[in-house]
């Protein structure tokens, strides 16, 4: 996709967002089915994943790791958005990967340490880029894709969750 095509396709979207700030306001969702064992099927849209322990906490591998789950969303939305944005800079990525690590440390989940904290205790996004843009473009394209990228904005933000639930 060229720049103009893509300028062209969400040109009329950002004139109704403009006019229409409520109409930006999408409620994304997503469901799981508490299954067999302990994991949990997550309907993607696209596919059924079934999830379940991680290995370091008496997984057997066979399920998706939330965790992995996690990075994999950070890693498919910012190279969505690099691409995006490369495409509206007119920069040429001829060829491009992304990486995202974390780091945990298992005892915080399994309760074994209560100084141990739960969670992600960094994370790291890496790209690998072939393309001909100078450094300046580099630069401007790394600046935007973090600004833009939902999933990354979201982690860096950490929005507010809650928690709830019925009794069937």
């Amino acid at each position: 996709m060229k720049s103009q095509e893509l300028r062209a396709l969400q040109a009329p979207l950002k004139s109704t967002y403009t006019d229409d700030p409520e109409a930006a306001l999408v409620t994304l969702s997503a469901t799981g089915r508490l299954s067999d064992g302990i994991t949990c099927k997550v309907d993607t849209g696209k596919a059924l994943v079934e999830a379940g322990l991680h290995p370091a906490t008496g997984g057997d591998g066979m399920a998706a790791c939330s965790g992995d789950m996690l990075l994999e969303a950070l890693a498919a939305c910012a190279g969505v958005t690099m691409n995006a944005v490369a495409t509206a800079l007119d920069i040429e990525l001829t060829e491009g990967t992304v990486t995202a690590e974390g780091d945990l440390d298992f005892r915080g989940t399994l309760g074994v340490s209560k100084e141990a904290p739960v969670g992600f205790q960094a994370i790291r996004l890496h790209f690998t880029l072939t393309t001909d843009a100078d450094e300046e473009q580099l630069a401007t394209l790394l600046k935007l894709t973090e600004r833009y990228c939902v999933v990354y904005q979201t982690i860096r933000q950490g929005p507010p969750v809650e928690l709830s639930y019925d009794v069937a």
